[in-house]
């Protein structure tokens, strides 16, 4: 049998006759599609289809709508441009898709044909697709690997990516939350990816911040602030482990994290908590309880200098007291060492009186918390009486 001829034309012709009898009521034209279904081939055509519902008709390469060819009115860039309307057009997408499952894919792949043929629409287009775009992304009809197509180097260099993706982002913020936003996006790897929106030389986080806050996105700035900032305490601590099971001198290891915390504005608080666990994390500890609290004692004391480094504030002391509760508790052998490990920081100027007597009073975790403040009992007197009697000597000097 001979094959049948790609006509994509005479397609065309009957969509779009069908559609000026529908006029603008969505709810006729999702019904007309619906039905349509069984008498076109919508498998074969399918970018014909939907390129006539985003565009009106077909679209030439690189986003124009060819001359001699049918149009209609009916169809996304003709519509308002309100949300409400996108709303109203993104329900028949969803209801043809659901019906026809199969066109999920040649839907998916016409968005990131759209997108790359954006300098070839109106700005006003642009806007329409991009809020249609959000919503679909939000209810689930659009995966987000659509929006690789925006990292193309051309809309990026334009400025066209990022003005489209806020639009975008607007829309698909307002149907679900910034939450569920991240979630779509970590599913396909571009959670990192969001300053590829701007040019390399404008790729850094105070850029993206300025940009998407002043555009009304303060939730995306945090956002991408956010996910930066744990990207560099991952890899902080990664050359912490390094730079320990090297056995680098301290004093290039306090100068690297020094650097590390003012470039990315990590506290003393977040790093102070991550040398503990690099510290714990270098060592395969005895599992006898006997011998667990001598070996950590000596492991900790060579680390001393390290810790006592970035515990210059109250709060990082308090910080570190609380993780070391927390190791102590999560490592059942552990229990008996605490108030050894708390000991040897107090001598080795690593914590003060002030921190350990708060964390003692209101300050400590739930966890094992009875069998460690009966453990810090007596130490804990001894530095109140210690305190008592360095105000009195000072009364005296006075």
């Amino acid at each position: 049998d001979e094959k049948e001829r790609f006509d994509p034309t005479q397609f065309q012709d009957c969509i779009i006759q069908g559609l000026s009898e529908t006029g603008t009521d969505l709810e006729a034209v999702a019904k007309f599609l619906d039905a349509s279904g069984a008498k076109l081939d919508y498998r074969r055509y399918a970018e014909t289809l939907f390129d006539i519902l985003v565009a009106g008709g077909m679209l030439a390469p690189g986003g124009t709508l060819a001359d001699d060819m049918m149009r209609t009115d009916v169809c996304v860039f003709a519509a308002q441009e309100d949300l409400e309307t996108m709303q109203a057009f993104a329900q028949v997408f969803n209801k043809l898709i659901r019906r026809y499952k199969y066109l999920e894919k040649g839907f998916e792949d016409e968005v990131k044909k759209l997108l790359l043929f954006l300098k070839g629409f109106s700005e006003s287009e642009r806007n329409k697709l991009a809020m249609l775009t959000g919503i679909l992304l939000a209810n689930g009809t659009l995966n987000a690997s659509v929006l690789n197509s925006l990292y193309n180097e051309n809309l990026v260099k334009e400025g066209v990516s990022a003005a489209f993706a806020v639009k975008l982002f607007k829309s698909w913020i307002n149907e679900k939350d910034i939450n569920a936003v991240a979630v779509s996006l970590r599913k396909v790897n571009m959670d990192n990816r969001l300053m590829e929106l701007f040019p390399a030389n404008k790729q850094s986080v105070e850029h993206f911040s300025k940009y998407f806050t002043e555009a009304g996105l303060k939730e995306l700035s945090e956002y991408v602030r956010n996910q930066q900032s744990i990207g560099a305490r991952k890899e902080l601590q990664k050359e912490l482990q390094e730079q320990m099971s090297r056995g680098d001198p301290f004093k290039d290891i306090i100068l690297y994290v020094k650097e590390e915390m003012k470039k990315n504005n990590i506290s003393e608080q977040t790093v102070i908590a991550i040398i503990w666990s690099s510290v714990m994390s270098t060592v395969e500890w005895n599992k006898k309880e006997e011998l667990v609290a001598e070996q950590a004692i000596k492991h900790l004391k060579q680390y001393s200098p390290l810790l006592a480094a970035f515990t210059t504030q109250g709060q990082s002391e308090l910080t570190l007291l609380l993780k070391v509760q927390e190791y102590c508790y999560d490592n059942i052998h552990f229990m008996k060492a605490f108030q050894k490990i708390v000991v040897l920081f107090y001598k080795a100027e690593v914590l003060s009186e002030e921190p350990i007597l708060k964390w003692y009073k209101d300050a400590h975790l739930a966890k094992g918390k009875s069998v460690l403040l009966e453990q810090m009992k007596k130490f804990v007197e001894w530095l109140k009486n210690a305190e008592e009697e360095s105000e009195s000597d000072a009364e005296e000097g006075d």
